[in-house]
């Protein structure tokens, strides 16, 4: 029976992942709190520390496209790719639009930025259902946790980038802090950016997948 190309990964294959994950966002944690190497894990105005779980996504969107590969017939490398690429495209040129053309205000551009992103996820996820609702389920299983912490951050005042707001936020009170820094980005924006890139590396390990199996049968 040929594999249903949209039917995810069971739950059990996503939970592995989910805990990793988890487990860096608790150490990254860990390490701004005790004032660890900012290089490692980055300072109060956060910046693409070297711990930090969006380093994961590249790792577990190869992984995630291999398992479904393993199971049953995939979309070929190329068309996977192909809609990743789009996608990423969709949303660089609304950030140059909504920044040069438009000239909104940086809380209109980022509004912008994560329609788009909404909008490109789905396009991302047109190139491999399979995956993209894989990558879903592990974009949700990665982001509730950091929202979580983001609220006990912002509740406790701790110094760290979970709870640092843009200059024209830091006066709001906590609960629409949280909701206006953590929920809407994390949902809107990180989320689709897991599916976009998870859905691009995993249409390069398809690539890998698709020269070992040649090789093999050479």
């Amino acid at each position: 029976m040929m594999q249903d190309r949209s039917a995810p990964l069971p739950f059990k294959s996503v939970l592995v992942p989910a805990v990793a994950t988890l487990g860096v966002t608790l150490l990254r944690l860990t390490g701004e709190l005790l004032g660890w190497s900012t290089t490692l894990f980055g300072d109060s105005g956060g910046g693409a520390a070297i711990v930090g779980i969006v380093w994961l996504v590249p790792v577990f969107g190869g992984y995630f496209a291999c398992s479904l590969a393993a199971r049953g017939p995939t979309p070929r490398p190329a068309g996977v790719v192909g809609h990743a690429l789009g996608a990423a495209s969709l949303v660089v040129a609304s950030g140059a639009i909504g920044g040069l053309l438009l000239k909104l205000p940086q809380v209109g551009q980022v509004g912008v930025v994560m329609l788009a992103a909404a909008a490109g996820a789905w396009v991302a996820y047109r190139g491999f259902p399979a995956l993209g609702r894989t990558l879903l389920l592990y974009g949700v299983a990665a982001r509730v946790p950091v929202i979580i912490v983001m609220l006990v951050a912002i509740l406790s005042s701790w110094h760290t980038h979970y709870n640092a707001p843009p200059p024209a936020l830091r006066d709001l009170a906590a609960l629409p802090k949280w909701f206006l820094i953590s929920v809407i980005p994390q949902t809107f924006l990180w989320i689709p950016f897991t599916m976009i890139v998870g859905a691009f590396f995993g249409g390069i390990a398809l690539v890998a997948v698709g020269y070992r199996q040649r090789a093999a049968i050479a």
